[in-house]
């Protein structure tokens, strides 16, 4: 996730300097020509409505094509179907303060989710205060109900789970933390304070998936991906920087091929392949229909991004491209 249109200047001075050494030594590539992009076919399969704050802050697809989604600024989560209809699910409650507390941002809003293979959701809501900042659950036909509180002080953002281990990890942007949850709901413990992790200015660690035995998250200041080895006993290794130069990255997937990663770059409006060995190359730009792009999924080879038009203000959307090679 990114900012309020009101923050602009400040995130933007704050991870200016930050992410211009590493721009300077890996400069964002030019688009692929159409011949030889890893991702073609864009096109814009649904629009939501910004003045209804259907802001989509990150997504989980279901087996049957649905996506859901948590929408930011009306404090939702939502179920979009394959033909683009939106429903509903669960409208959190306001703050009593409005939420002018969230760390960061100064208004409530619902970020992470990902879907348990019994259909149950789990996502993160934000809102600068104690009795509501933390873990959620939406169980089928159910109502959401908080399982794991956090700190106020901190922004719950990534979401991802362990289903070997029943296991959530919360990546918190505002404190540089990497919390571990029960899934059945209990106590959150930090997993990770690694300084790689923490905000320079801004907002700090972000996306998150587990991957291969570790723990992969984005620094959105830093502009770069990490891994984090979960050792044998759960504990977390030493992270460490696998991509750099990545301004403005939020969430991210891998396309199956390895430790290739797709990942949204909200602020520089674009979608970037992240080879293995780091460099990447951009794939989608505002061009393919791109509203400032904040989470990514894949189904099969067909690429799901979320755009939440956070700064342009205009057009939040679902793009669908389709993944080559």
């Amino acid at each position: 996730m990114f900012t309020k249109l009101t923050k602009l200047s400040k995130a933007a001075a704050a991870s200016a300097a930050v992410l211009s050494a590493a721009a300077v030594a890996t400069a964002i590539p030019a688009p692929a020509s159409a011949a030889s992009a890893p991702l073609g076919g864009a096109r814009t399969v649904v629009h939501f409505d910004l003045a209804k704050g259907q802001t989509p802050e990150n997504l989980a697809l279901a087996p049957d094509g649905t996506a859901y989604a948590t929408f930011a600024k009306a404090r939702q989560v939502a179920a979009v179907s394959r033909g683009g209809s939106v429903r509903v699910l669960a409208t959190l409650p306001e703050p009593a303060d409005g939420g002018v507390r969230t760390p960061a941002l100064g208004f409530p809003l619902t970020t992470g989710i990902v879907r348990a293979d019994d259909g149950t959701l789990y996502f993160l809501y934000a809102t600068g205060t104690a009795d509501l900042t933390g873990v959620w659950r939406l169980r089928p036909g159910g109502r959401p109900q908080r399982i794991a509180a956090l700190p106020a002080a901190g922004l719950p953002n990534g979401l991802a789970l362990d289903a070997r281990t029943r296991t959530l990890y919360v990546a918190d942007s505002a404190l540089g933390t990497i919390w571990r949850v029960p899934a059945s709901g209990g106590t959150a413990t930090a997993w990770s304070t690694d300084p790689a992790l923490a905000p320079a200015g801004f907002l700090g660690a972000n996306g998150l998936k587990i991957h291969k035995g570790s723990l992969w998250a984005t620094n959105l200041d830093k502009g770069t991906v990490l891994r984090i080895p979960v050792l044998a006993d759960g504990c977390p290794g030493t992270a460490r920087v696998v991509a750099t130069g990545l301004t403005g990255i939020d969430d991210f997937a891998f396309t199956g091929h390895g430790d290739q990663i797709i990942a949204a770059l909200n602020t520089v409006n674009q979608v970037a392949l992240i080879r293995p060995n780091g460099t990447h190359t951009t794939v989608l730009t505002a061009a393919d229909g791109l509203q400032g792009p904040t989470s990514i999924a894949l189904s099969g080879r067909t690429v799901h991004v979320m755009s939440a038009a956070y700064l342009t203000a205009k057009d939040p959307n679902l793009v669908l491209a389709r993944l080559g090679g």
